[in-house]
């Protein structure tokens, strides 16, 4: 059975939903912590710090790790800090297009019983709808945004802000089931 290194609901519904066994364990890594230049890095960085804080604590387990976030116009945006940034960041992105970066980690046993990391970054291509200083001031009056990179969820009333999407769906409200689903046909670890 999967373990889920996230305190994510999102990641956990996609989970359910997909009929992936699971359960969760919180890792609890300090992500302001860790920092890189390259978002690519940055995210496979905080997805593996997470699964290995969580396989330690459940060894011979296959644990799951991931951590998105929004790359919008060069600059990395995760989870809004307050409403004021939230509604500064949707004044910049409505009516433009962002990249949503998830990194996954799986980390678990092979099949001679030893260790096996997998380590991957997915990118999905979003352009947001031209919004109104009121509806921005709406949305953000939700409180929705606080909780999400990039100050919105697909599966919530955010969805209805995203015009288009190029590339895993699945992957912008938190984990690529396609990428998952052929790391654990391929043998779990």
């Amino acid at each position: 059975m999967l373990v889920l290194a996230s305190a994510s609901a999102a990641r956990r519904r996609l989970l359910e939903q997909a009929a992936i066994p699971h359960t969760v364990a919180i890792s609890g890594v300090d992500e302001a912590a860790i920092a890189h230049p390259d978002p690519d890095e940055l995210v496979r960085q905080l997805a593996r710090a997470k699964a290995a804080a969580v396989g330690q604590q459940q060894p011979g387990r296959t644990v799951l790790g991931c951590d998105s976030l929004l790359l919008f116009e060069g600059q990395v945006f995760g989870k809004p800090a307050d409403p004021e940034q939230a509604i500064e960041r949707w004044r910049r992105m409505a009516g433009g297009s962002a990249s949503l970066l998830t990194g996954h980690c799986l980390i678990g046993a092979d099949a001679a019983g030893g260790a096996r990391e997998r380590l991957a970054t997915v990118s999905t291509r979003l352009w947001f709808a031209s919004l109104s200083e009121a509806e921005i001031r709406d949305y953000v009056a939700t409180g929705e945004p606080l909780h999400c990179a990039g100050g919105f969820a697909l599966e919530g009333r955010g969805g209805a802000l995203v015009e288009r999407i190029e590339g895993c769906f699945s992957n912008v409200i938190g984990l690529s089931l396609p990428l998952l689903r052929r790391w654990l046909v391929d043998g779990g670890g």
